[in-house]
């Protein structure tokens, strides 16, 4: 069995040349096209570990790609690739079957920590990050304050159980760092509500409906 191969889709001449001379350093094979057709194609002709996919791209953009080979997709795992301020359409992408993404501008030390991890994920395609994956990577996100990536964390995290009061709380946080106390409180609300036990929750709703209002002292969980 050869080294893993990954698929880059990017119309970035530079951002393709960066990602395989990253992905060579670390033994692995890649191929790189610059339309969403041409990764349609590669698709349907090899099997690839890891696609590497810009959700811009001339014509069909990467949700669509997303969307169309979702069939096809059952042993390749999906990191996006998004500009600054995308987060609604990177949490569109990660319900459609993404498991992580890279912002640009980006480093190469982010590329091999982000494709390494994503390689780690035991057998079962695409879905096989747990809640407990991306409440993790939200709290790393936090700490590196890095709340556009912890936002798109938590949204997963939702999105693979509902039933759980933990995302809704970072999301409540997420909200007011923002600036956004009406979301905020929503959110921390949906947590009691799932969990009237869960005193990190509790404790921001009683803060953040305070008077006087001060967002200082979030209880991450």
């Amino acid at each position: 069995m050869g080294a893993p191969r990954i698929l880059i889709v990017d119309d970035e001449r530079n951002i393709r040349l960066t990602l395989k001379a990253v992905l060579d350093a670390i033994g692995l094979e890649a191929d790189a096209v610059f339309q969403g057709e041409e990764a349609l194609q590669k698709l349907a002709e090899k099997t690839y570990a890891v696609m590497i996919l810009d959700l811009r791209l001339p014509g069909m953009d990467g949700l669509t790609v997303l969307r169309r080979a979702a069939e096809r997709l059952s042993e390749t795992k999906v990191i996006i690739i998004t500009a600054y301020g995308t987060v609604e359409a990177v949490v569109e992408a990660m319900k459609l079957g993404a498991v992580d993404f890279l912002q640009k501008p980006f480093e190469p030390t982010e590329v091999r920590e982000i494709v390494g991890r994503v390689l780690a994920i035991s057998e079962g395609g695409p879905t096989a990050f747990t809640y407990e994956n991306y409440l993790d990577l939200a709290g790393k996100s936090i700490a590196e304050k890095k709340f556009s990536a912890a936002f798109v964390y938590a949204h997963k995290a939702i999105f693979i159980d509902q039933h759980r009061p933990e995302a809704f709380n970072i999301l409540g946080g997420l909200y007011e760092i923002r600036d956004q106390r009406k979301e905020a409180v929503t959110h921390y609300q949906v947590a009691r509500k799932i969990d009237g036990a869960y005193a990190p929750a509790q404790q921001n709703l009683e803060r953040a409906t305070g008077k006087p209002y001060s967002k200082v002292g979030i209880v991450w969980g």
